[in-house]
């Protein structure tokens, strides 16, 4: 083993051979560098306890470092060998699924004690709800194109045409996927390198990032797991395009993939930046259909490639589960009343908890006006009546509409990572629901928001959390709050 790091402080920029011995929320292993003076701690994110590792310093101050992931230099004893292609995006994937779950619930209830000041958290512990595929679970996944690869023999970057991923810790260098990941389509993912043969073969460029400049830049694929249908985007500039031949690379798709081709949309980006949807631009049809169907919980749901879905759809049928488990556990309190579902999205847990509860109008309001557009069309479609959506700010939307107060039992929760703004809390408190189901797919900002709630009279009753993200640090958590 390479001999470990010993300065009493660590300079940003340097690079450092660490062993990772403990584990924090977010996957941050910690590292520790000891001597006289002290102990000096490093985070590295996507690492493991037991992992040897090769990180790059990002930030420094007196105590600790932030450094990001270079390379695992030597496994943990606890990884085991998997018959898929390491990607930067399944850095836990050598790692039993249990021992991830461990891993998830020690480090949640951490920040629940430490930031939520709930003590005894465990105690409150309901489940771990895991998802039913711990591979292949992904319904959507981006593969970048670019002109800068890796040679992992040589450890250095190369010129050549590659369609994959970043490779770890760079924004500039591609790295080819080969074969299935794991995480998405497995016939999509051990077909990629015909795709990039093809591409190759036409002498248009892919994406060079440091020049920004090249013709292919990503190739975006959605799956429904009901019909098992796949609809393509094949992301370019309009530089060079009347060179390529849309219509032929769709013939191709179908030579591939047969009747599962759904449909292929073709994206101009000539932007600079390194996103899929340009906000200048177009997006067209080129072949088939231009949306997916899609179920959850007995309801249907058409997705286009634009829509914003739940990208575990199996797990998310047992997510939505659990939170209306959580919303109907008093159902008297909930037939024949309103229940407001903020941050609503495209609706769905609104939609499931209508087709369940007797005369119950719900009301779902969200700031992203096409999300309540998708909602209101999913609502028509599965003939759900007792539903009404507002496309406003949370905020903004509860100043208008001040009959709610006192007058709610049940509001159910479901903000971005960032949580829910202080301004807009203490308007929810206001509120005076009888009980709140929070659903968060960042329990840091839960459990901030959980502390402002218990001052203010809430009790944390239950807490479960949701493994929709095998592999990845990523944990989703639903938490039943009522009034003392």
């Amino acid at each position: 083993m390479p001999k470990r790091e010993r300065n009493k402080f660590v300079k940003r920029g340097q690079v450092l051979d660490i062993l990772i011995e403990d584990y924090a929320f977010g996957g941050k292993g910690i590292g520790r560098i000891r001597n006289e003076k002290g102990e000096f701690v490093i985070f590295v994110p996507n690492t493991l306890p037991g992992q040897f590792v090769k990180a790059q310093v990002k930030k420094s101050s007196k105590s600790y470092a932030e450094c990001k992931l270079l390379e695992v230099l030597e496994p943990s004893e606890d990884e085991v060998e998997m018959p898929f292609q390491t990607i930067p995006g399944a850095p836990y994937i050598n790692l039993p699924i249990d021992k991830q779950h461990e891993y998830k619930i020690k480090s949640t209830f951490e920040l629940f004690k430490r930031i939520g000041k709930v003590t005894d958290i465990a105690s409150k512990f309901d489940e771990l709800v895991s998802s039913p595929n711990t591979f292949h679970y992904r319904n959507k996944m981006e593969y970048g194109f670019s002109a800068i690869g890796y040679d992992h023999e040589k450890k250095t970057d190369v010129d050549e045409f590659t369609l994959g991923f970043k490779k770890r810790g760079t924004w500039w260098c591609g790295d080819n996927l080969n074969k299935d990941s794991g995480l998405f389509d497995a016939e999509v993912e051990n077909q990629l390198r015909e795709i990039r043969k093809y591409c190759e073969a036409t002498e248009l460029q892919p994406w060079h990032a440091p020049k920004k400049e090249g013709f292919f830049r990503y190739l975006v694929v959605r799956k429904s797991y009901e019909t098992n249908k796949l609809l393509f985007n094949l992301v370019t500039t309009s530089h060079d395009l009347p060179q390529f031949n849309l219509n032929n690379f769709a013939d191709f798709l179908v030579q591939l993939f047969g009747n599962r081709v759904a449909g292929l949309l073709h994206t101009i980006n000539d932007e600079i930046g390194d996103r899929t949807i340009a906000t200048t631009g177009s997006i067209q049809l080129v072949y088939g259909e231009d949306k997916i169907v899609e179920e959850l919980l007995g309801l249907n749901f058409e997705i286009s490639m634009k829509s914003f879905f739940q990208t575990n759809p199996k797990c998310a049928e047992k997510l939505y589960a659990k939170v209306i488990d959580y919303a109907l556990e008093q159902k008297d309190a909930v037939d024949n009343s309103v229940v407001l579902d903020l941050f609503c999205g495209t609706g769905t847990i609104g939609q499931i908890l209508a087709s369940k509860a007797q005369n119950t109008q719900i009301v779902g309001v969200d700031i992203v006006a096409s999300a309540i557009e998708d909602a209101k069309e999913n609502a028509k479609r599965n003939d759900i009546k007792g539903l009404k959506f507002y496309a406003a700010d949370v905020g903004k939307f509860l100043n208008e509409h001040p009959k709610y107060t006192n007058k709610l039992g049940t509001i159910i929760l479901d903000p971005a990572r960032a949580g829910i703004s202080p301004k807009t809390l203490k308007k929810i408190i206001n509120l005076n629901a009888k009980r709140l189901v929070y659903v968060s797919c960042n329990p840091a900002t839960q459990a901030r928001d959980t502390e402002q709630l218990i001052q203010a009279g809430y009790h944390l009753k239950k807490i479960s959390l949701v493994d929709q993200f095998p592999h990845t640090a990523h944990i989703e958590t639903v938490v039943l709050f009522d009034k003392k």
